[in-house]
């Protein structure tokens, strides 16, 4: 008995072993999306195979009319109706519309209503067999086998109900033929045997390589749709501004070039808008404020009517697109709105905040769509576009810098007026781009006065630049350009150290003025920059007064500051030039880390004939006096002017009823003459 043991336990190790693989074969997998491959791919079959059954069902009981009873009859009639209902559930549209627990429920039903199903319809064909004719008998085996075949068939991809419906089918029908001690009867059960076993191994093979399939197709779905996810979130960084959630710069101007390609009928407006008071907001209440005002803007933007694309360009400054067909007063009005819903108060932690919305306007001819239906252009429209968009870019800056100028959230557009200063300007930009500095920039200086004695006691410097070496410009036409072209520090260096070479304040006695940039007031470590220059040229601090404008104070309060109080700590002396105009405020005096003021030359001009700017400068020089500070009136060009600040108490003044702005030379001689 060990003999035969040892030789029979490898074929039970095998067969278990094959039992397990067939069992894990017919394992359907339960995942929802097996579900619903599941779901479909039977979908598709079931409703043909109960037509198949309809026909054979119809078949047999014409077959055995008047030879079989009408109960059995009856019976086929009833498996026929069930047929019919199985098949229209089964629909594909059906099964598609129904849930995920639905779908699930479908197939444990089919499961259970497909092994009862077919034993019913082995049951009612072995009684139509005991009826009628060996050649009806036969038929009845025939249709059998191709029924059966069919329901395998139709639902391989549910192995275990294909395995239920083959057992029903075969098991009986074995079963009646072994019973029937027939030759032939015993053959029939023996091909059934085979066929059943055909068939259970090819439902086995054709669901592993459905799970295979499906498996893969999985696999590849997801990559798929990693990639479509990659590919989005690629694109969002690509287009989209992530604090505001509107399209970034990149994004905007690339909408801009396609409206210029597709001509002059679809060109949009381009305005730039840009945020008056928005640095106040980030410097009061955080950087956190100003993301909220950042994106609360760009909301509002998105709902005004007319606008088809917007973008943040960077900072505080968006471009928008309107819609083509607007008028030149439409897109105004249009503007204004927007300038209006922006002013809006703006909630944030309890507080409201506020900014303004200044725009610039201007709209391109769109000639560039011309040239690109003209033959293969694609490289000169590509070149043609992008300039075509750089100077629309730059006629909307220059429109908003207008509208800046007048405040308010003003809205300029860009006329044919404007063309002819713009090219003018952007000429003389690349002048000041390409010229040696040294040479193109000379100063004059216009001596201060004090008038007790009539001796120059200071001189403020101007820088005047020349584009040809004949005809010299002021620092309100050039500076801009110094700003644009990245040369204003350059030109800052220059001015101090000629300044100093030229004048030698500490021989001379004098305290030279030097007029920085509204720029230069909120650049990091200027102190240190200038500093380093004065000594440099052999100077000291002490003897220069740094000159600042109230604009570089509205800029950036807290920073422009910081910046002062680190520059007197240098030795420099501070004035607040301009005082008296624009949003001057008597309460800066005493915040401000300062040393003197300069009165506005609008004070000076009104003195004689306007008690109010009389009463005005009264009270400037009173509280100077109380804090400790030095007062200069600037723009004195006649006698009357002069008498009228005396009378205030003004004793140092500046303008050309005392001396024009002249070189170095001509100012000293005048100190010699007055020491004299």
């Amino acid at each position: 008995m060990g003999f035969y043991k040892d030789r029979a336990a490898p074929y039970a190790t095998a067969a278990v072993r094959l039992w397990r693989q067939q069992r894990r074969a017919m394992r359907e997998r339960s995942s929802p999306l097996f579900v619903e491959a599941y779901v479909t791919s039977i979908a598709r079959r079931v409703p043909m195979l109960y037509l198949v059954i309809l026909f054979d069902v119809g078949l047999l009981d014409v077959s055995f009319h008047g030879v079989a009873p009408v109960a059995v009859q009856a019976i086929g009639v009833v498996l026929a109706a069930v047929a019919g209902v199985r098949g229209r559930a089964w629909r594909p549209r059906r099964m598609a519309a129904l849930s995920l627990d639905g779908k699930r429920a479908a197939l444990r039903r089919m499961s259970f209503v497909g092994g009862v199903f077919s034993l019913a319809f082995m049951t009612w064909t072995v009684l139509l067999s005991m009826y009628g004719s060996i050649e009806q008998a036969m038929l009845v085996h025939y249709v059998l086998a191709v029924t059966a075949f069919a329901a395998v068939v139709a639902l391989a991809q549910a192995p275990r109900t294909a395995f239920n419906v083959a057992l029903s089918f075969s098991v009986p029908a074995t079963a009646v033929f072994l019973a029937s001690h027939n030759a032939d009867a015993i053959l029939l059960a023996l091909v059934q045997s085979v066929l059943t076993a055909t068939m259970l191994i090819a439902i086995l093979t054709n669901h592993r390589e459905f799970v295979r399939r499906e498996l893969n197709g999985q696999r590849l779905a997801r990559r798929l749709a990693h990639t479509a996810r990659e590919s989005r979130a690629n694109y969002h960084r690509a287009t989209i501004d992530d604090l505001t959630g509107v399209l970034n710069r990149g994004a905007i101007l690339e909408v801009l070039r396609d409206d210029l390609v597709a001509g002059a009928d679809a060109c949009s407006w381009l305005a730039l808008a840009d945020l008056d008071g928005f640095k106040h907001v980030n410097d009061t209440y955080g950087h956190a404020a100003g993301d909220a005002v950042l994106r609360a803007v760009a909301a509002r933007i998105g709902m005004q009517p007319g606008v088809h694309a917007h973008g943040r360009l960077g900072g505080d400054e968006f471009a928008i697109l309107f819609d083509g067909a607007f008028s030149p007063a439409q897109v105004c009005a249009a503007s204004r709105a927007l300038s209006d819903a922006v002013s809006q108060p703006i909630p944030f932690n309890g507080t409201q905040l506020r900014v303004l919305c200044s725009i610039g306007l201007y709209r391109a001819d769109g000639a560039i769509g011309q040239v690109a239906g003209i033959g293969d252009t694609s490289a000169l429209t590509s070149a043609l576009t992008s300039a075509l968009t750089s100077d629309s870019l730059e006629r909307a800056d220059a429109a908003l810098y207008k509208a800046k100028q007048q405040g308010d959230g003003a809205v300029v557009m860009f006329g044919t007026n404007d063309e002819a200063a713009h090219r003018q300007r952007a000429v003389m930009t690349r002048q000041f781009h390409d010229s040696v500095l040294e040479d193109r920039l000379r100063l004059v200086y216009q001596p201060v006065i004090d008038t007790r004695n009539g001796r120059i006691v200071g001189a403020e410097a101007f820088a005047r630049w020349s584009p040809d070496g004949r005809t010299w410009q002021a620092p309100a036409k050039f500076m801009a350009m110094a700003h644009a072209t990245g040369r204003m520090s350059e030109v800052t260096r220059l001015v101090l150290t000629r300044a100093l070479m030229e004048c030698r304040p500490a021989e001379n006695g004098i305290a030279l003025s030097i007029n920085l940039s509204p720029r230069d007031v909120v650049r990091d470590g200027v102190a240190e920059v200038l500093a380093a220059i004065t000594a440099d040229a052999g100077g000291r601090p002490s003897d220069l007064i740094l000159e600042v404008t109230e604009r570089a104070l509205i800029d950036d309060p807290r920073r422009a500051t910081r910046q002062l109080e680190a520059l007197r700590e240098h030795g420099f002396r501070i004035a607040l030039d301009d005082f008296g105009a624009g949003w001057s405020s008597l309460s800066q005096l005493r915040d401000l880390p300062l040393d003197l003021i300069k009165l506005h030359g609008a004070l000076a001009e009104a003195l004689p004939g306007d008690p109010g700017a009389r009463a005005v400068a009264g009270a400037i020089v009173a509280l100077t006096w109380q804090l400790g500070l030095g007062c200069t009136i600037k723009g004195i060009e006649t006698e009357a002017q002069a008498k009228a600040a005396r009378a205030l108490g003004i004793i140092r003044m500046q303008g050309y009823h005392f001396g024009a702005p002249d070189s170095a030379a001509v100012m000293l001689a005048g100190v010699k003459r007055a020491v004299a």
